[in-house]
This record gives structure tokens, C-alpha cells and sequence, in this order.
């Protein structure tokens, strides 16, 4: 089995990061057929450095350019495209793959052919990862996450291998939609596609400050709302479960970041 690697830069990513992540996909047990980069937008000269070294080294590289920032779920929808083997595995330039990662996705998807979409659990680090201060574990099975995912994201989308004949059924990637790895999981769960996620963690997580103010304040808090009512749009929330996220989300995203903090690493992990 063959698969494809799917990555999006854009111009605010750090390059030794990037030099980190792209690493552990040079080092693992199971090797890639190919890596399609999509540059999201003009980088800076430091990202370039690192990718044309990539580039010259190995032939397995694929750049995909887009002469401007188009955000995360556009630029995935083109570079989805570009992704010449069915199985697909996602990868973000800052977070690092443990050695093992895609030989065990790899050979769960050999011998159970009726998955769509597999991920696992991540280890969550802060400067180091051997500083893993907490684990996102998510659900098991299909019917688990159908559950789960009608409250919070049923999978760790850096972690995740999918089949791109599958995504592309439920439509791909929303280009006008934030979260819109959850919108495309929900979507294929209402289908009646079949996820898994392997119990263990073949993914570290880059955490920082940052990432706890970019989920928050009144912007992000109104995305969500806007999120949470076109779940039940379409479906796949009752009345009384879109009411009941938006009262409890929206009071998170608008909270001091000292107490987000604090939800997400002792209560939400």
C-alpha cells in the first residue's frame, strides 16, 4: 500500500518546527510514496530555506503554490488534488510523528478495508516533546464517535489517514468553513462512513500560549455559534444539542485565557 502525505505552510509557521515535523515523516518505520506541500500563500525566506532543501533532497516532495492565503480548508481542498494514491495521511508543520505512526495506520487500513477514516490519540508538549503534559484521548469506534462528535471533535486531525475516494463523496474539504476538518467528519459520520481510532497516541502535539488564545475571544466564540447552528441545519443536532453547545462553548471561548487553559488540560483531557 502506497500513500500520500497532505501538509499546508503558510507564511506565520516556524521553520525549525517545520524542519521537526518534516523529519519525523523522513524517519518513519513505514515510508511515504509522496509529500504534497501546499504553500499557502507568499512564505517567509526561512520556510523556503526549508522546504527547497527538502526539495533537493528527496524526490518524493511535491510543492503545490498558491500565490495567496486562502486559510487551511482551501488550501487542503487543492492539495487533496495533488495526492496521485487513495490513501491520504495528514500532517501539520508543527507537530511531530512518532517513528511508528503510518506502518501502524498503515496496516490497520490493509486488513480492515471498510474504514474510511482511522486516527489515534496525540500527546500534548510544550517545547520538548519529551515535556508531554497531557493526552487527548478520543473514542474508539463509529458509534462512539457519532456520539462524541455531536459535543466536541471526534478526531485528532493531525493524526488522521483517510481514504481520499471517501473525503471526496462527502465533498471534500469546506473552503468557507473554519473547523472544517469536524464539518467534513461530521458529514461522513451522517453518511454512515466508518472511523476508528487506534487507543494509543502516534502523535506529539505541539502546545503553546498561543494556541489558547487562537481558541478563544469573541470572534472565535461567534464562529462557533455559526458552526453549531448549521450542525443542526443540516441534521445532525436537535434543537435542545445546538442550545446546550452554545451555552457551554461560548462562555469558554470568552473566558480569561488563564481558565481556558485550565479547562482544556483538566477537564477536557
Amino acid at each position: 500500500m502506497e500513500i500520500s502525505v497532505l501538509m499546508s505552510i503558510y507564511k506565520k509557521e516556524n521553520p525549525v518546527y517545520l524542519r521537526d515535523s518534516l523529519e519525523s515523516i523522513f524517519n518513519q518505520t513505514f515510508s511515504p510514496s509522496e509529500i504534497v506541500i501546499v504553500e499557502d500563500g507568499i512564505l517567509t525566506e526561512e520556510l523556503y530555506s526549508v522546504i527547497d532543501g527538502y526539495v533537493n533532497k528527496y524526490s518524493i516532495v511535491k510543492i503545490v503554490k498558491l500565490n495567496e492565503n486562502y486559510g487551511l480548508g482551501y488550501a487542503l481542498s487543492i492539495g487533496l488534488n495533488y495526492c496521485t494514491n487513495d490513501i491520504v495521511a495528514r500532517m501539520d508543520s508543527d507537530d511531530i510523528c512518532k517513528p511508528n505512526r503510518f506502518e501502524v495506520q498503515v496496516k490497520y487500513m490493509e486488513t480492515h478495508p471498510e474504514v474510511d477514516v482511522l486516527g489515534s490519540w496525540i500527546d500534548e508538549f510544550y517545547e520538548t516533546k519529551e515535556n508531554v503534559v497531557s493526552v487527548r484521548r478520543v473514542p474508539e469506534n463509529s458509534k462512539e464517535l457519532y456520539e462524541f462528535s455531536k459535543k466536541r471533535n471526534p478526531m485528532n486531525h493531525p493524526t488522521v489517514m483517510f481514504r481520499k475516494s471517501s473525503v471526496l463523496k462527502a465533498g471534500g474539504y469546506q473552503t468557507c468553513m473554519l473547523l472544517e476538518d469536524y464539518y467534513l467528519w461530521v458529514k461522513m459520520l451522517k453518511m454512515g462512513m466508518v472511523f476508528y481510532n487506534i487507543q494509543e497516541s502516534l502523535l506529539y502535539f505541539r502546545l503553546s500560549h498561543d494556541i489558547y488564545i487562537r481558541r478563544g475571544g469573541l470572534k472565535y466564540a461567534i464562529t462557533e455559534v455559526k458552526f453549531q447552528i448549521e450542525l443542526h441545519k443540516i441534521g445532525y443536532l436537535t434543537i435542545f444539542e445546538t442550545i446546550r453547545n452554545i451555552a457551554s462553548r461560548f462562555f469558554v471561548r470568552v473566558m480569561p485565557v488563564c481558565i481556558r487553559r485550565r479547562i482544556y488540560r483538566r477537564l477536557l483531557r
